[in-house]
């Protein structure tokens, strides 16, 4: 028994997510489990396996369920369906071991013992290498869904604790074998099909990365040709442009030709668009001012950055997904309330950005949380995924929130991380 409850600790360590570091986590859980461990191996030892039996979710469930939620870092469907799933999957070990046993009518316990000593170090290999990255790569990345999951996997648990103590040991209970027999042959198909609906997901989430990201990169690109197909469109124009400062020129009319100068200057910057220095985030603010301006939307820039070396990849990646959500917010309001406004901000230490647009007034997002990720519904939030991902790349974080009437985006990213200081 010491033996299957050091290995479910281990089982479930493998697949938690804690909110404190590992080292933390380690000590924390020695003194606690440690503790709890030794009130069962005493109670084992002092009234037997049958008494132990009953009250094990009162002296070992209970308590580990409680300080593992305290110190977990998914407080919510996730933390119960691995925490129930850690536990009726050792739950499972310790009924089929008990079970053979009893068959073999061994009374001093050799083929239970020799069974869970090798089958929790054959869990846990299985677990390291088939289960435990996909798994934690689907902690992240699937926020919703597990109450269902987590339910059945209590009910499991609640299923084998009944059945196999209550009112005596499964052993003790000849007429009632083919049907425990049967439950612990049903347990591992049923983990089957959750697991593959689990991966499903996961392989669902990852299709939508990949093609936010190409999304992106379209995005990207579409606003680098619109700009240089202005900069050839300007080429073209600027024959005419000289012919006519030539004629002015030759006729002595230099106030007319200083104007006429002054006015293609204007329409240079307003074919190229100069919002900053950097041509690729100059590209992608030039093609979503243009898309902002046709809806008639005021848009307000204040770009405090020059030549600098900055991550365009991430940073357009930024910039394309929240404007097109900006643009999306927008086209559901009046007119009179399309305002947009993009600040961006670099200094030695941080990269500050900032990306504000009107929304319905009834929008309601609490800081540190994402919007659900459906345009049809919501107009908002598609692509703040990739956007938190593209700030993480880069050591940063993202923050949104609505208040007011208005959807806000702040980013901020340490020099550091792409400076190598």
């Amino acid at each position: 028994m010491l033996w299957s409850l050091f290995h479910i600790l281990i089982l479930f360590m493998m697949l938690y997510r804690s909110r404190y570091s590992r080292r933390k986590t380690m000590i924390l859980m020695g003194i606690s489990m440690g503790l709890v461990i030794l009130v069962n191996m005493t109670g084992l030892v002092r009234y037997g396996a049958e008494v132990m039996g009953k009250v094990f979710v009162l002296t070992c469930t209970l308590p580990s369920l409680l300080f593992f939620w305290f110190i977990s870092r998914d407080r919510n469907g996730r933390f119960f369906f691995t925490f129930c799933m850690a536990d009726t999957v050792a739950l499972w070990v310790i009924s089929v071991t008990n079970v053979a046993d009893y068959f073999w009518g061994n009374e001093q316990y050799v083929l239970m013992f020799i069974g869970r000593l090798v089958l929790f170090p054959l869990l846990e290999w299985v677990a390291v290498r088939y289960i435990r990255k996909p798994y934690m790569e689907l902690q992240e990345a699937v926020p919703d869904g597990w109450g269902v999951f987590a339910g059945m996997t209590a009910l499991y648990y609640i299923l084998f604790v009944v059945m196999g103590n209550y009112p005596v040991l499964i052993t003790a209970r000849k007429q009632e074998m083919p049907a425990f027999l049967l439950v612990l042959v049903l347990m591992p198909m049923t983990y089957a099909v959750i697991f593959m609906s689990l991966y499903r997901q996961l392989l669902l989430h990852q299709k939508q990365q990949a093609e936010r990201t190409l999304q992106g990169q379209k995005n990207t690109l579409e606003a680098q040709l619109e700009s240089q197909q202005n900069i050839r469109r300007m080429k073209h124009d600027m024959k005419g442009y000289t012919v006519t400062l030539s004629g002015l020129l030759a006729a002595g009319q230099i106030m007319e030709a200083q104007t006429y100068l002054k006015g293609v200057a204007e329409k240079m910057d307003t074919l190229l668009g100069q919002y900053c220095a950097n041509p690729y985030i100059n590209a992608v603010l030039v093609h979503y001012i243009g898309k902002l301006e046709e809806m008639g939307a005021v848009c307000r820039m204040d770009l405090q950055i020059g030549d600098e070396a900055l991550p365009h990849m991430e940073l357009c990646q930024i910039l394309s997904n929240e404007l097109e959500n900006a643009c999306d917010a927008l086209q559901g309001l009046p007119a009179d309330r399309r305002e947009v406004s993009v600040l961006m901000k670099y200094n030695r230490v941080y990269l500050l950005m900032c990306i504000k647009n009107r929304c319905r007034d009834d929008l309601y997002v609490e800081r540190g949380t994402i919007p659900p990720t459906n345009k049809k519904e919501h107009g908002h939030g598609f692509g703040l995924v990739t956007v938190k991902e593209a700030a993480e790349r880069l050591g940063g974080d993202m923050a949104c929130y609505a208040e007011n009437g208005s959807f806000v985006l702040e980013v901020m990213i340490p020099v550091s991380s792409f400076q190598g200081a």
